[in-house]
């Protein structure tokens, strides 16, 4: 046997190591999962909470493994964070924000998609949340092997919009709702895409297409960081907490501007600081952004964790509910004990460790390419649109903003690059070819120049010049397939596809598993 047939035979070996060790870690995790349940869980229901319990642990694995990547992603594709780093980070705070802020009291269905006064008894209650919580957590599992970033919200509100309907019919359907599901689909990735190249925009114009990039940043980085902290106080204080305390606009921005005071005045200080060396360079301004990527990845995670728990545990906590009450009305507000709690957390934190990692490439260098300026952008435009959404009613999905956000950082290079790319055409349709020389030594000079200093060299240049031959005799159809080239290596569009019909069928196909498995298991039970 050759060498080189041993060392394939040794790499796919540890690589089937690596798929044993998640599988043995899910595998206890799950057995843990049904002994804590049996012990927690009460008498009542008996099997039905272990069962239940067990889909709540599935649900929150795939939470984990898929919506995680949202806030961390970017910051990986930068570079600001390492793959470890950022999954050591985002399992603190993930389980810190679901402990701490993930709340007593949830709605008992999910954004309100089916009126639970029209189910009836306990028992349909109960199969309906199982069948939402293993449909679920079925299409987002397939989804993350694939490496596709998708809303899990929407995936368990379609799952208990299937079984809702498989158990009651169509006039369990709140279709107000269900439209406004369906315009997030549109609404979040827009507004995020367009906050998102407004802000790398602003960084582009007043940093790093200014002469000296240096001084620039220490104009601009302190009010964009205390921007970031107030626009971070805001969204925790909207949404990370709003189980604790469920602050309006009004007062969350206004007590947002004590942080972003002092955030403001630490940054200042630490640029000013002459020990403080910056290359002036595009690489070197790049680095003052790790710090505050790493923070605001920190607070994605944590208010995450604080309000996509209820995607798991909702489910969970109302088939004890109902177990526990099944000669009762059914609950429209559900009490969450501390166990199944504490069941969705570990569940979030392990699907990120075992299974995250796949999404997080998705999401960080497979789309676009992302540097430390692209990719504050992002996080930035995360909670700026949340911020305008809840203000203005509508409605957002956080996995559609951060892939939003990172095709509008993706695009905005795009019609960067492209005019950039018509400007040198212009500039070398004014040259002879023998003159090749004189175009490299004012391209060099052009890159270097600020934006004001760039127009006025193109202006001085067309006024000069009256020759159009092009130097490297390109037609027209030549130029325009070379620009069309270049922006798909920008924006990946393949991925884009693969990505936006995955959104497109979450809410059905949960949907359609939802209602299939409420049949299976309303039909065991009849039997």
């Amino acid at each position: 046997m050759e060498l080189k047939h041993i060392d394939e035979i040794d790499k796919a070996t540890r690589q089937g190591h690596g798929e044993l060790l998640r599988l043995g870690a899910t595998m206890l995790f799950v057995v843990g999962v049904m002994l804590y349940a049996a012990l927690k869980g009460g008498t009542e229901g008996g099997v039905l909470v272990v069962v239940a319990a067990v889909l709540g642990a599935y649900m929150a694995m795939n939470i984990g493994a898929n919506d995680v990547a949202n806030n961390v992603g970017p910051a990986v594709g930068a570079q600001a964070l390492t793959l470890t780093g950022a999954l050591g980070l985002a399992v603190v705070f993930e389980a810190s924000g679901a402990l701490i802020a993930g709340g007593d009291v949830i709605r008992t269905i999910r954004s309100g998609i089916i009126d639970p006064a029209n189910i009836g008894d306990g028992w349909t209650m109960v199969w309906v949340m199982m069948a939402a919580l293993l449909a679920g957590g079925l299409w987002i599992n397939v989804a993350t092997a694939f490496g596709m970033p998708v809303s899990t919200t929407h995936s368990i509100v379609g799952a208990v919009l299937g079984a809702g309907v498989a158990a009651v019919g169509l006039d369990i359907v709140n279709w107000k709702v269900v439209g406004a599901i369906a315009a997030s689909w549109v609404v979040s990735p827009v507004l995020a895409g367009f906050f998102a190249a407004l802000f790398l925009y602003l960084i582009k114009r007043l940093i790093t297409y200014q002469v000296d990039m240096v001084a620039a940043a220490r104009r601009t980085l302190p009010g964009l960081v205390a921007f970031m902290a107030w626009s971070f106080w805001t969204f925790l204080l909207m949404k990370g907490f709003g189980r604790l305390w469920a602050a309006d606009f009004t007062v969350a921005a206004a007590s947002g501007l004590v942080p972003a005071g002092a955030a403001y005045q630490y940054v200042r200080r630490a640029l000013s600081n002459p020990s403080h060396i910056i290359a002036n360079t595009k690489s070197g301004v790049n680095r003052l952004f790790n710090s505050p990527l790493i923070f605001a990845a920190a607070l994605l995670c944590f208010a995450h964790g604080s309000n996509d728990v209820a995607n798991a545990v909702g489910p969970l906590a109302s088939i004890v509910e109902s177990l526990a009450h099944l000669d009762g009305p059914v609950a429209r507000l559900t009490p969450v004990p501390f166990w199944v709690l504490l069941t969705g957390a570990m569940g979030l934190v392990l699907g990120l460790a075992l299974f995250g990692p796949r999404v997080i490439r998705t999401l960080g260098d497979e789309i676009t390419e992302l540097d430390q300026m692209r990719a504050f952008s992002v996080a930035l435009s995360a909670t700026v649109t949340v911020i305008a959404a809840s203000v203005l009613g509508l409605p957002v999905s956080s996995t559609h903003i951060a892939v939003g956000a990172v095709i509008g950082v993706g695009f905005l290079r795009e019609y960067l690059k492209g005019n950039y790319a018509r400007m040198v055409a212009e500039m070398k349709a004014h040259h002879p070819a023998g003159e090749q020389g004189a175009i490299d030594q004012f391209l060099g000079s052009f890159e270097r120049a600020a934006v004001p200093e760039k127009k006025a060299m193109l202006a001085d240049l067309k006024a000069r010049s009256k020759q159009k031959t092009d130097p490297a005799n390109f037609s027209k159809r030549e130029r325009r397939v070379l620009r069309e080239v270049y922006r798909k290596e920008l924006v990946t569009r393949t991925q884009l596809q693969r990505i936006f019909a995955a959104w497109l069928l979450t809410v059905p196909l949960s949907a359609l598993l939802g209602g299939l498995f409420f049949f299976v298991m309303r039909g065991m039970e009849l039997e």
